[in-house]
């Protein structure tokens, strides 16, 4: 894959994929990876919460 168009996915995603992560509360992080919170409901995390 060109160098250029490295993380050009996360170019359509709010904020470029990144935000605060709703597990652990870090900010700026990129949130590519789906869990489950404890309601059940899917959301984005940070690779840190990604196994919780």
């Amino acid at each position: 894959m060109a160098k250029q168009n490295r993380g050009k996915g996360l170019w359509d995603k709010p904020g470029r994929g990144k935000g605060t992560c709703p597990l652990c509360a870090r900010t700026s992080t990129k949130l590519l990876w789906q869990t489950k919170d404890q309601q059940g409901n899917d959301v984005q995390v940070c690779k840190r919460c990604k196994n919780r």
